[in-house]
């Protein structure tokens, strides 16, 4: 079994603070059971998130930032055919974005509550912009639209999860084929300014849906099943709304859930893995053997403050 953590620590103060508050007793002794494996290097401002690209290497894909194509991917468990290796695919996510007085900044989609009638309906408001360009759109879901173009199968595009709540100008980034998908951005965002589904939404205290946000791009490539992989993204809503003690009590879910079955299947000699992925960085912990003296005496705790703020 190998349980992928997503979103296990962040950078910002109030994020370093909560970690120190954790009390995390079984993963602390799951970790002193296991040895470091790789550790994927990355930076605040790698256009791919770490747990992005540790899904990725599982899948042989090629770690190229910003171009895991995790847009063609979600598009076929959306039912749609994205077997053609020849096109470039992306994910738009429609979005609102929040004007401030110093930077624009992308609200998490999750917070728009977007019915599959309202979403239609600016879907189809939206798909003569791109298809002007020569863009093929395709609806997946209420939050899920799809693009495909020559241009999207070597656009580099950051993953919404490094947008979300941050200036979308910091995220943008010197790509030719960028000023494209900027210019449509503004040509949304004056369609979708006075659109009725819009003024709806906003009778009804919902925010309005100003823009997309283009992400996943890149061709088509196998993602073979892996029983063993387990992703848990519960992480994933309180880190992005900077709700630490939210974050924290998740935390503490994760621990008494499958962190504890993970110590219970390692104690049982079962191996497994645990992978830890921050903001910048993604540590890997594998079993490893242990010596007789280590089995007397038990294996005691690694703290896990520590070592979360190193990710």
């Amino acid at each position: 079994m190998h349980l992928v953590l997503p979103f296990a620590s962040a950078t910002s103060p109030a994020a370093a603070h909560a970690t120190t508050t954790l009390a995390l007793p079984k993963l602390e002794r799951l970790l002193a059971r296991l040895q470091a494996g790789p550790r994927d290097e990355g930076d605040d401002f790698s256009l791919s998130a770490p747990h992005e690209r540790v899904l990725a290497a599982a899948w042989g894909w090629p770690l190229q930032d910003g171009l895991l194509p995790f847009g063609a991917l979600a598009a076929s468990h959306d039912g749609l055919d994205s077997t053609d290796a020849s096109l470039g695919w992306g994910l738009l996510s429609p979005t609102h974005w929040h004007v401030g007085s110093d930077q624009v900044s992308l609200s998490d989609p999750a917070s728009l509550q977007l019915d599959a009638e309202g979403s239609r309906q600016l879907f189809e408001s939206v798909r003569p912009l791109f298809e002007d360009d020569g863009w093929t759109l395709h609806w997946g879901a209420p939050m899920r639209w799809y693009a495909t173009h020559d241009s999207l199968a070597t656009l580099p595009t950051a993953s919404l999860d490094r947008v979300v709540g941050r200036n979308v100008d910091l995220w943008l980034n010197m790509h030719p084929d960028v000023r494209k998908v900027r210019r449509l951005q503004a040509e949304v965002q004056m369609l979708l300014y006075t659109h009725p589904t819009n003024e709806q939404r906003e009778a009804q205290g919902l925010l309005p849906v100003n823009s997309f946000w283009l992400s996943g791009t890149g061709v088509t490539r196998p993602a073979p099943a892996l029983p063993t992989l387990q992703v848990d993204d519960r992480l994933r809503a309180p880190a992005l709304a900077e709700d630490w003690a939210a974050w924290a009590e998740a935390w503490a879910a994760l621990d008494a859930g499958p962190l504890r079955s993970l110590l219970e299947r390692s104690q049982a000699g079962e191996p497994v893995s645990l992978t830890l992925c921050g903001e910048r960085h993604a540590q890997r912990f594998e079993s490893r053997p242990r010596p007789w003296w280590r089995r007397v005496i038990g294996p005691g705790r690694v703290a896990a403050a520590p070592l979360l703020a190193t990710l």
